[in-house]
């Protein structure tokens, strides 16, 4: 199933929508759903670019918009990077900002006709985003943020990656696995021997990661393989599609939730 209908395909990370398309896709639909891709641009060890947040979130956007009828839009690729600081390259906004920035972007669309609006975070560092799922979707607003950690645990156990989500956390067997993908020829040499675990983190965010290993790198990105990127990709998704279900259903959110779990027909 395509869910782009006769959209062009994208050129690099930028979506190639012109408005008829978005009025097309959006013809006859009580609810419209937009997705945002959100990264970071921060150090990925010697191997990865700075850029392999936003490029994880768009691939699975990509993936998202090619299996539903949502309105794809370019990415924030500058987020909190604040604990890689001490590497060069990094570059971060306050949290104030993007929390700012993802609700005007929800209000926007809204003024446009399109009411409901997905963050898919590829950035384990932007916490605040939780916080403004939460605050709209106390004002009555339709919004979600995916991945859950459920759905990566998913996607983890049918890709066959074997590194916990604990011990990969950046740089590792998932990250490199999407890009060997996704982009393999912004892979460069050294994954195959760069695995370093750091588990214990607890001092993470008062300390920074330049604390807990010196190559930027947490994880085992030797074990990573394009075949796991691309299952990795698939298996997000195929868990999109409740999200989807929810932001466009009549009832609330909240009604919708209550009945899936209740056993009703």
């Amino acid at each position: 199933m395509n869910g782009s209908g006769n959209r062009p395909a994208a050129y690099g990370l930028l979506p190639a929508d012109t408005t008829e398309d978005v009025r097309t896709r959006g013809a006859g639909r009580s609810r419209q759903v937009a997705v945002l891709p959100v990264g970071s641009f921060e150090q990925h060890g010697p191997y990865l670019p700075l850029a392999t947040d936003t490029l994880v979130a768009c691939a699975v956007a990509r993936e998202i918009a090619d299996a539903h009828p949502v309105h794809l839009l370019p990415p924030l690729t500058i987020s909190c990077s604040h604990e890689h600081a001490a590497w060069p390259g990094t570059v971060s906004i306050s949290s104030v900002t993007l929390h700012a920035v993802v609700r005007d972007i929800a209000a926007s669309l809204r003024r446009s006709g399109v009411d409901a609006l997905v963050v898919v975070n590829g950035h384990g560092g932007n916490y605040v985003l939780g916080n403004v799922v939460q605050e709209a979707s106390a004002r009555g607003e339709r919004m979600a943020l995916f991945p859950a950690a459920e759905d990566w645990e998913t996607a983890r156990q049918r890709a066959g990656v074997r590194t916990s989500l604990l011990t990969d956390m950046h740089a590792g067997e998932i990250e490199t696995s999407i890009l060997l993908h996704a982009h393999p020829e912004l892979v460069g040499a050294g994954h195959e021997s760069a695995d370093f675990v750091a588990d214990d983190r607890r001092h993470l965010l008062t300390a920074g990661m330049s604390a807990y290993t010196e190559s930027g790198v947490i994880g085992r990105p030797s074990l990573a393989s394009a075949e796991k990127g691309e299952k990795l990709l698939a298996s997000l998704a195929e868990s999109f599609g409740p999200y989807f279900s929810l932001l466009t259903s009549p009832d609330t959110p909240a009604d919708s939730v209550r009945g899936a779990g209740s056993g009703a027909e």
